[in-house]
């Protein structure tokens, strides 16, 4: 299974999920993933079987609730697909002193660079324990 390459070369890998390859967007203010279903030929949410969505809600919910630890204002979760017509899940952890805030993210450039410390962190956040 490929991953289209616009998505491989705005983030970077974090972990391999049931489902999903977990990456992590190379944005330098806020934490903001993707989630996207290893399975080919997936254009929109409805094209998964039930089972896989029902995999893909737990794995928003677990990523989502990573991201409540660290203290955020609220959690957007979107699948747009515009561009990259693959199927991938944006999680993204917002705070009231981001850039964009209260508005949409999308769009926006990050005003700090992206620090490869962060990959680190969040692999062992998603080490099992």
């Amino acid at each position: 299974m490929e991953i289209d390459e616009r998505l491989l070369n705005d983030s970077e890998a974090i972990v391999s999920m049931d489902l999903c390859e977990l990456r992590l967007i190379k944005d330098g203010e806020v934490d903001w993933f993707l989630l996207i279903p290893l399975r080919e030929n997936m254009i929109d949410w409805s094209d998964l079987t039930l089972e896989d969505q029902m995999t893909l809600s737990y794995e928003i919910t677990l990523v989502s609730r990573k991201l409540k630890e660290m203290e955020v204002d609220k959690i957007n979760v979107g699948s747009l697909g515009n561009i990259v017509p693959q199927l991938h899940i944006h999680v993204i952890g917002r705070k009231k002193t981001d850039r964009a805030w209260p508005n949409a993210i999308w769009g926006t450039s990050s005003p700090k660079a992206f620090e490869s410390s962060r990959v680190d962190f969040w692999k062992d956040q998603f080490l099992v324990k």
